[in-house]
C-alpha cells in the first residue's frame, strides 16, 4: 500500500494511527501542503479532490481519511476500531464526526489561508476563529465523555477506537495554535493514555522515521 501523505495534516495523522495499530506495512509518498504539491496535476490524478490522505493499493486510490480507516478496519478486523454493539458503535461514530466533521473542516489549512489570502483576516483574527471553534467542539466532546455510563481510559471502550483516531490528531493541532487545554481533563486524559502506546508514537508528526 502507498499512503499520499503529510505529517501534519491532521487526516494523514488519523490514517497512519489506524496503519500501525493494525500492523500494516506501508509506503510514505510525502505530499507538501506547503509547497502545493497537493494541486499538482500528478496528485490531481490521484486525488481530484487534492487533499491528502490517499491511499492506493491494488484496487486504486482511496481519499477520505474516515473511508480510509473503515476500510482498513473491513480488510484487517483485528485489533477492531469501532465497537461491535450497534449503539456503542454509533455512538464512537458520532465522536469521531464530531472531530472529522465539525471541527477540522473548519481550521484545516485551506480554510486557513482562505481567511488570510481572500478575506484579509489578520493572524490575531485568524487564531481567535481557530479557538473559537476548537472551544465549542471541545466543550461538546467533554461534555459526551462525561455522559458515558461506563468511563474508560479511551473514548469507547477499553482499546483505541475510531473516536480516538480522529481526537488525538485534533489536540495536536491544537496545542501547536497553543489551544488551552486545561479546561478539558477527560480529553487530556485519553491523549495521555493514547501517547503511551507505540502506534501512537510512531503515527505522530514529529516521529522522524515514515514507513
Amino acid at each position: 500500500m502507498k499512503l499520499y501523505d503529510y505529517y501534519r495534516s491532521s487526516a494523514s495523522y488519523r490514517v497512519r494511527i489506524a496503519l500501525h495499530l493494525k500492523g500494516l506495512s506501508y509506503d510514505a509518498v510525502p505530499i507538501s501542503l506547503i509547497d502545493g504539491e497537493h494541486q499538482g496535476d500528478d496528485y490531481r490524478h490521484t486525488n481530484p479532490n487534492q487533499r491528502v490522505p490517499s491511499l492506493e493499493n491494488e484496487h486504486g486510490p482511496l481519499g477520505q481519511s474516515l473511508a480510509i480507516i473503515e476500510y482498513l478496519n473491513e480488510i484487517h478486523p483485528d485489533p477492531k476500531l469501532l465497537p461491535s454493539d450497534p449503539w456503542q458503535k454509533a455512538q464512537c461514530r458520532s465522536l469521531a464526526m464530531l472531530i472529522a466533521c465539525d471541527i477540522h473542516p473548519l481550521n484545516n489549512l485551506q480554510v486557513l489561508n482562505y481567511l488570510n489570502t481572500e478575506l484579509g483576516v489578520n493572524q490575531n483574527q485568524k487564531m481567535v476563529w481557530y479557538h473559537h471553534w476548537i472551544e465549542r467542539g471541545f466543550s461538546a466532546f467533554e461534555q459526551l465523555l462525561m455522559q458515558r455510563t461506563t468511563p474508560t481510559d479511551f473514548c469507547c471502550g477499553d482499546q483505541p477506537t475510531l473516536a480516538d483516531l480522529c481526537l488525538i490528531p485534533q489536540i495536536y493541532n491544537a496545542r501547536r495554535f497553543n489551544f488551552d487545554l486545561d479546561p478539558f481533563p477527560l480529553i487530556n486524559d485519553i491523549d495521555r493514555t493514547c501517547q503511551l502506546l507505540p502506534a501512537f508514537q510512531l503515527a505522530h508528526p514529529d516521529h522522524p522515521i515514515k514507513e
